[in-house]
């Protein structure tokens, strides 16, 4: 089983070795503390970090400003976001910044290891908490319409997207995570990955939701809300 690198990223040293601790049994990961006023990013990039485990704290903005720079800047590091306030709010402006999860703080670490372990193989969680809301998912989905109708995402495309790119990327606007895109177009969840990084590459896209933007201005897909 391969190691994973996990970064707790929290103010609290008392709140980072409570979850070092929840986390020791599991002989796979790797975990390391990050207080998040010490240049984060130099921090993730020196360890070869997999996934960021990151209370989004007072204030929520840095948090929140913290999570999309390591998504922009680190498109290989999962994020999961931790929240003292769980609510449908937060989990919307959440969606945008790329992270994988959100969860609350107070989850038992079994959910907290499933959820670490889903990141690490290159799934979302964060869908199923958008799915379980139908508001934030309405939302979501016209948010990115509404990003497409007024132009405002205005980056160029730095090559074409093939036929196959396409089908994926419009299973990832209608809400699929990797696994799903693989098993409904019937190839393997690598040659998935591959295919969303090649996908942000051309696109110059932050994250996934950046590239659905795109793709819904372009009209190269549609989403559907039920």
């Amino acid at each position: 089983m391969s190691e994973i690198t996990i970064a707790i990223i929290d103010r609290s040293q008392f709140f980072r070795t409570g979850v070092r601790q929840d986390l020791s049994a599991q002989r796979d990961f790797s975990l390391l503390d990050c207080d998040p006023d010490i240049e984060p990013l130099k921090f993730l990039e020196a360890n070869s970090v997999d996934v960021v485990l990151l209370d989004i704290g007072s204030p929520i903005s840095e948090g929140l400003d913290l999570a999309r720079e390591i998504s922009r800047y680190s498109p290989n590091t999962r994020v999961i976001i931790l929240s003292s306030y769980f609510s449908e709010e937060e989990l919307f402006e959440t969606i945008k910044t790329g992270a994988v999860a959100y969860i609350d703080k107070r989850t038992s670490a079994e959910e907290l290891v499933s959820t670490i372990r889903k990141a690490s193989r290159g799934e979302y969680p964060i869908n199923d908490s958008v799915i379980a809301r139908r508001a934030v998912a309405e939302r979501v989905l016209m948010q990115f319409q509404e990003i497409a109708s007024m132009g405002l995402v205005i980056e160029k495309v730095a090559a074409p997207l093939t036929h196959r790119e396409i089908q994926i990327l419009g299973c990832i606007a209608n809400g699929s995570t990797n696994k799903q895109v693989a098993h409904v177009l019937g190839i393997s969840e690598l040659t998935i990955k591959n295919h969303v990084s090649a996908i942000l590459r051309k696109l110059n896209a932050n994250d996934r939701a950046h590239a659905v933007a795109l793709a819904i201005r372009n009209q190269w897909v549609s989403v559907d809300v039920k």
